[in-house]
């Protein structure tokens, strides 16, 4: 008679829910690493309806690590969603329009900032990097990523269509914030709360102020 693993009634009833005896404390791992890959599962189908105006035919997409960037060059815009459990968060940088949104979920809010176009590639040098495979891994090597850092005004947003349809529709019916590079500012000596968005070793982003710190 064969013996089974202490944790199989967990894998095989993960979609039950049943009065059981509590598992070996040890199974509770187990546990908790599928929730997190399910949430984000869950979290890539929930975007996907939201997302749907912004992908046209000329698209190109990859993976690295838990980042996933697409480039709709019809739109002329590119995608960049970070599944990391609650802490997720989805970009999108409109370079018709000049500006970037990122929806950050576990605060339920969405963050409007101008495009520096200074340090973030263009969308072309980004769509030959996404065909190229060359944004997986750690990057090319050589100097860190620059970091730009934005103080979020928390007066929500009153009209979208200002910052156009692709980020229109994805801050549709979440409170929306614009926010305003500091120029020179240091994370080290912030006294506000902030919340990290970098972008894979390209840009190193920082969202400051009262409302990321709810």
């Amino acid at each position: 008679m064969s013996t089974l693993h202490p944790c199989t009634n967990i894998r095989k009833a993960s979609l039950l829910v049943l009065h059981l005896p509590s598992p070996p404390r040890h199974c509770f791992g187990d546990a908790k690493m599928k929730l997190t890959i399910i949430f984000a599962g869950l979290l890539s189908i929930f975007l996907t309806p939201a997302l749907a105006d912004v992908v046209g035919s000329d698209s190109n997409s990859v993976v690295s690590g838990q980042q996933a960037v697409s480039v709709n060059n019809d739109n002329n815009v590119a995608n960049v969603d970070s599944n990391s459990g609650w802490n997720s968060w989805n970009t999108l940088l409109d370079y018709g329009t000049g500006f970037v949104a990122t929806r950050i979920f576990s605060k339920k809010a969405c963050i409007v900032h101008r495009m520096n176009k200074n340090y973030m590639p263009s969308l072309q040098a980004l769509n030959a990097l996404v065909k190229e495979k060359k944004l997986q891994g750690k990057g090319p090597g050589g100097p860190p990523p620059k970091g730009l850092i934005y103080s979020v005004n928390p007066d929500i947003v009153s009209d979208l269509h200002q910052y156009g349809k692709s980020i229109s529709v994805m801050c549709k019916g979440i409170p929306t914030y614009m926010a305003e590079e500091t120029v020179g500012a240091s994370l080290a000596f912030s006294t506000e709360k902030c919340i990290s968005a970098d972008i894979l070793w390209i840009l190193n982003i920082s969202f400051c102020g009262r409302v990321v710190e709810n």
